[in-house]
């Protein structure tokens, strides 16, 4: 199974491709799409066609995506909800399931508290994909959205299988 995480984001949208076999993870390839464009609609548009690309190119299964947290800048927070309602089309259009994720379950899953910060994600990706090198920040916190959500996906195939072997 592939899975992308996206680091939703106006500016840089950080991603990142893993392989989930069994418990085995692989890094498959990360990235940073960079917005272009004068307007806020051509930023959008930039950032879909990257996207677009980055799914075209690796063709993950499926898609998981961190939850956009409030800021006391409410304009940056309603772009920064744009860019994500984008990450979130992307994976839909080409007919992903979209998993999201809080910023905290993200880091517990990977580093083990729900405080790290980002440098700590960092050395944690690289621990848990040997031979990633994100691209930057934003990239490695795609990844390790990715990594969360193959946690999360193993576990709930766990329960799915003792659930039919109980019945």
């Amino acid at each position: 199974m592939r899975i992308i995480g996206i680091d939703p984001g106006l500016r840089c949208l950080g991603w990142g491709v893993i392989e989930v076999d069994g418990a085995r993870l692989k890094a498959v390839a990360n990235g940073l799409c960079r917005s272009s464009g004068s307007d806020l609609a051509a930023r959008l548009l930039s950032l879909h066609q990257q996207l677009t690309k980055v799914l075209v190119d690796h063709a993950p299964d499926q898609a998981a995506i961190e939850q956009t947290f409030v800021n006391r800048d409410g304009a940056g927070t309603l772009k920064l909800g744009q860019a994500r309602g984008v990450a979130m089309l992307v994976p839909a259009q080409a007919g992903l399931p979209v998993a999201e994720y809080a910023p905290n379950a993200v880091k517990k899953a990977v580093v083990g508290v729900g405080h790290a910060d980002k440098r700590q994600v960092d050395h944690m990706v690289r621990m848990q994909l040997p031979g990633a090198e994100p691209e930057g920040p934003d990239a490695a916190d795609a990844l390790a959205i990715a990594i969360c959500h193959a946690f999360h996906a193993q576990s709930a195939g766990r329960l799915s299988q003792a659930i039919k072997a109980a019945s």
